[in-house]
């Protein structure tokens, strides 16, 4: 049970339940921290792993704080396989600092090992991009679903004071990996002065090929880089790739109980009302059962859509 990440430059690799990630962020200039956010959250059992990566309007110390607090954020849902609620509240958190002029676009991402399935709530973020193993091919992520959408779209943190946030799901297939990128790609110019934008992203992630995912934050950078003199250098730089890695999480009895004891500790610091609330999982089928019977986890999907 542990959160991961900081505002702060990195680069680097982890492993969780069912997925390896590595990350690569650069504040702009020689800042210490920078406007983007990154977390890594692993829940008691290992079976939930949540991503987050956020870029907040602003620098250094005002960054720092807001960092601080979304650190708290991801403890405190750490072992909530609904994400819904840990949206709604990040943006309230943001609407709090708005007249303060902060906002933050933002990706949020559940995977769920038992059912190797993805929730995806996006808010403002330009789009992660999806590599199928089985095809090779790199495309954009997105919600196939042909239904009407009841929710608001795509709207930044703290911009308005929303009570859910749009959110769907996909499966992945060992080998299957995401990408998700704060703005200086996408704000980065071709070799011809125009800029990347979306498209221009895609089409050299598309280019470069069946990448090994530990190389290719580095392959991409490198190729946006080469490509026009101030590529990547006026802003802050955080790349996040994650791919499906198929093992089931295996945790070994003292790990186990390490995790059940800070579990209660936190719990009982909790009596002060003062301190950080404990991580209580939601009480579901999937997520309470399924801790104790796999199989019941593995279930979680018809469950939501019986």
């Amino acid at each position: 049970m542990e959160v991961w990440g900081d505002s702060q430059l990195t680069e680097r690799g982890i492993e969780m339940g069912g997925l390896d990630a590595w990350v690569y962020s650069k504040p702009y200039g020689q800042a210490q921290r920078g406007g983007d956010v990154y977390y890594a959250s692993s829940c008691a059992t290992g079976r939930i792993s949540r991503l987050l990566l956020a870029d907040v309007s602003g620098h250094g110390k005002s960054v720092a704080a807001t960092a601080a607090d979304l650190r708290t954020l991801m403890r405190r849902f750490v072992n909530r396989l609904d994400q819904k609620e840990f949206v709604r509240l990040l943006n309230q958190q943001f609407v709090a600092m708005s007249r303060a002029g902060t906002f933050a676009t933002a990706v949020v991402t559940t995977f769920f090992a038992p059912s190797m399935r993805l929730i995806v709530s996006n808010a403002g973020h330009p789009r992660p991009f999806l590599y199928r193993a089985v095809e090779k091919q790199w495309s954009f992520l997105r919600d196939d679903g042909s239904e009407s959408k009841r929710t608001p779209q795509n709207i930044p943190l703290g911009i308005m004071d929303l009570t859910e946030y749009e959110e769907f799901d996909v499966e992945l297939e060992p080998g299957d990996c995401l990408l998700s990128y704060t703005d200086a790609l996408i704000e980065s110019r071709d070799a011809d002065g125009e800029m990347l934008g979306e498209a221009g992203l895609l089409r050299i992630m598309r280019l470069l090929g069946d990448v090994e995912p530990q190389k290719l934050i580095e392959t991409l950078l490198k190729e946006i880089g080469d490509r026009f003199p101030e590529n990547l250098s006026e802003d802050d730089v955080t790349v996040l790739v994650v791919r499906a890695n198929g093992r089931q999480p295996r945790y070994s009895i003292r790990e186990k109980l390490g995790a059940m004891s800070r579990f209660f500790v936190t719990a009982i610091r909790a009596i002060n009302p003062r301190a950080e609330r404990p991580p209580v999982p939601d009480f579901s089928l999937p997520n309470i059962g399924g801790a104790i019977i796999p199989a019941l986890g593995r279930r979680w999907r018809a469950s939501k859509e019986s």
